[in-house]
């Protein structure tokens, strides 16, 4: 299913009774973020609050903030099933191509799938994110969140970052924070090793201003998109329109040649200067601490273009669990299928909430040779933003990964410190602050399989307790005539 903006995503919430309208007024500063707290805590409702203090506009909060509301973001009933479509294609395009390797596969046979069409974007001449447009509208018009008290200011937390690369003309689309200083401009968060990053460098290489769009409020999808741990150089629209089973509108912004999804309900358009920093920070961030001040580039506001009657998404982050949990549980199954064809070992795969995102990755695999598990940390540590996984934990493929109790019963008893602990220096990302040096430490692996000859292990491998299946299945006959339930 692909929802025509936030607004029919929001009516698809409602219908399912999942959503709860607040229509008393409330502040911004902070109040908002301690109900929605409370909610996501409690595996709550999608938030609509009418009455924001200070801003005319609704603001909607929580929207993808179950498991079944964020599939239900990608027209699905679980994100089990979207991931099967995933399997399917790629295992369709090896048929079609007949090629020995999927990698050779799918180039081949993707002009071929019908769907792959729903994959290229279509342009739209009048687009609902151009209903109303100001030159004189600034983020005090918004209703942004202050979230915890101990944040720099306010901050955009849902901004779906458009830009295009000076040289290849590729576009991006990335969530980068956006601290609002004053109503026309802001800080604009992207990390070292993003593509938002990457392109600024260039610009500030060619000594040119930079052109940036943000779009608010999206089709679930296209938002979703926009946090995906895409190859370098794919643009998220073509992602959010494969989600979608149907092409993404897009419109070009008014004062650039960025493109930006045309169904937002707000887009702000502007710039940034390649020679401009500013402090930005701290923030209550994901990791359940605040991440520190540091020096980012400025946005400048110049435009706001919007619809007629727009919603105001924002996301509170935090200690788990968080809306934005379910966004990485949506990433953790939609590119499993995707690891598997790389790695095929992989059986499955975990990351657990408590991790954040990518701090904790739990892998089971289908052992036949000596170090295999330290093969699989290494292609993981090896493939994007998984190189800022701190832990990685291998278990056979009789464990499931999903199964924390039974991982950590393995993790506790198959182990020796000396043999199966894994120390791994590489980059880390710039929110963690346990690491001595920003960005740099020390990432650890364990391997919880079995042993197998020539891993170190002399002595036989015991044998697991499991009961015969004969008597097992006596007892399930019988088990009404114990008067046990």
């Amino acid at each position: 299913m692909a929802y025509k903006g936030l607004g029919d995503f929001v009516a698809a919430i409602e219908a399912r009774g999942e959503l709860r309208r607040i229509k008393v007024e409330v502040d911004p500063i902070l109040e908002i973020t301690e109900i929605a707290d409370r909610v996501m805590r409690s595996d709550g409702p999608a938030l609509l609050f009418e009455k924001v203090k200070g801003s005319s506009y609704p603001l909607l909060i929580n929207a993808m903030g179950s498991e079944g509301r964020m599939a239900l973001a990608l027209g699905a009933k679980t994100l089990d099933e979207k991931a099967a479509e995933i399997e399917g294609l790629i295992a369709w395009a090896f048929k079609q191509a007949g090629e020995p390797s999927l990698l050779a596969a799918i180039p081949g046979a993707l002009p071929k799938l019908p769907a792959f069409l729903s994959v290229l974007p279509r342009h739209v001449a009048r687009p609902a994110c151009r209903e109303i447009v100001s030159d004189t509208e600034g983020f005090s018009s918004l209703p942004v969140l202050q979230c915890w008290p101990k944040d720099g200011g306010r901050f955009l937390t849902l901004p779906l970052v458009c830009t295009r690369d000076p040289e290849s003309g590729t576009q991006n689309m990335g969530m980068y924070r956006m601290q609002v200083y004053d109503d026309r401009s802001s800080g604009m968060h992207w990390h070292l090793h993003k593509d938002g990053a990457r392109i600024f460098e260039r610009y500030r290489a060619k000594g040119e201003r930079m052109p940036v769009a943000v779009a608010l409020g999206c089709d679930p999808a296209v938002t979703y998109a926009s946090t995906a741990p895409l190859p370098e150089g794919i643009w998220e629209i073509l992602f959010a329109g494969f989600l979608r089973g149907k092409s993404a509108e897009i419109t070009k912004a008014t004062m650039s040649d960025i493109e930006v999804p045309a169904d937002a309900e707000f887009v702000l358009e502007g710039y940034v200067d390649p020679e401009e920093k500013r402090v930005e920070g701290p923030f209550g961030d994901h990791t359940g601490f605040y991440s520190l001040e540091d020096e980012y580039p400025v946005f400048h506001l110049e435009r706001i273009t919007r619809r007629r009657s727009p919603i105001y998404p924002a996301t509170i982050v935090g200690i788990p669990p968080k809306e934005d949990c379910w966004m990485a549980k949506a990433t953790e199954r939609l590119f499993l299928p995707f690891l598997k064809l790389l790695c095929p070992e992989i059986t499955d795969l975990c990351m657990p909430l408590e991790g954040v995102f990518h701090n904790c990755v739990i892998v089971s695999i289908k052992k036949r040779y000596p170090g295999q598990a330290r093969k699989v940390m290494n292609f993981i540590w090896g493939m994007g933003q998984m190189m800022y996984t701190k832990l990685i934990v291998v278990v056979d493929d009789d464990v499931s990964a999903r199964n924390l109790s039974m991982v950590a019963w393995k993790a506790f008893n198959n182990i020796d410190s000396g043999r199966d602990l894994v120390f791994s220096e590489g980059p880390l990302d710039a929110l963690d602050h346990s690491s001595p040096r920003p960005r740099y430490g020390t990432r650890l692996g364990v391997d919880a399989t079995r042993k197998l000859p020539g891993e170190g292990h002399d002595r036989p491998w015991p044998a697991p307790l499991a009961m015969d299946d004969r008597v097992k299945g006596l007892v399930s006959g019988r088990w009404k005539e114990y008067g046990i339930e």
